[in-house]
């Protein structure tokens, strides 16, 4: 059993929200999906809680039946081998309701906070070039999702 596992308080769609991250995440897998039963009259037989597995990390989607409150003070990062990784993430998570944020981040069409961000993404703001680290930081700023030529182009520039 894991140490630690990431607990998403969710609504009735819980079983919609895991779906789609299954559907994302080449390699994730569902474990478990309970339900409840009748000492919840008002929930008995809906989803309860759903174990999934996503790039080795355990979460457990719990129904709660309120619509989340999750806020950008907690975000999923994901670490993309190339550009086509990011563009393919941040389209699927944004997909269907989901908002734009600055800087790589987004919030899927369930409210909860991801962070698209290139493998490479470091080398340009903590790169040995300070000022070319700034120009890449800059260029950053301006962006939604990340574009890895435009921040390699502010470095080198």
């Amino acid at each position: 059993m894991h140490k630690i596992i990431t607990s998403l308080l969710m609504d009735h769609r819980i079983d919609e929200a895991v779906t789609l991250y299954l559907s994302i995440f080449k390699g994730a897998r569902l474990i478990s999906k309970d339900f409840y039963g009748s000492a919840v009259p008002s929930m008995a037989g809906q989803v309860l809680a759903i174990n999934f597995e996503i790039g080795g990390q355990h979460f457990l989607a719990i129904n709660g039946g309120v619509a989340p409150n999750f806020t950008t003070s907690l975000s999923l990062q994901v670490i993309c081998d190339d550009q086509a990784e990011v563009d393919r993430y941040w389209d699927a998570l944004v997909a269907d309701g989901g908002e734009e944020g600055q800087c790589g981040w987004l919030k899927d069409k369930f409210g909860l906070s991801w962070q698209i961000i290139p493998r490479a993404m470091p080398d340009f703001i903590s790169g040995p070039d300070k000022a070319g680290s700034q120009r890449a930081m800059q260029a950053m700023m301006q962006m939604k999702k990340i574009d890895l030529a435009k921040m390699e182009a502010a470095y080198a520039d």
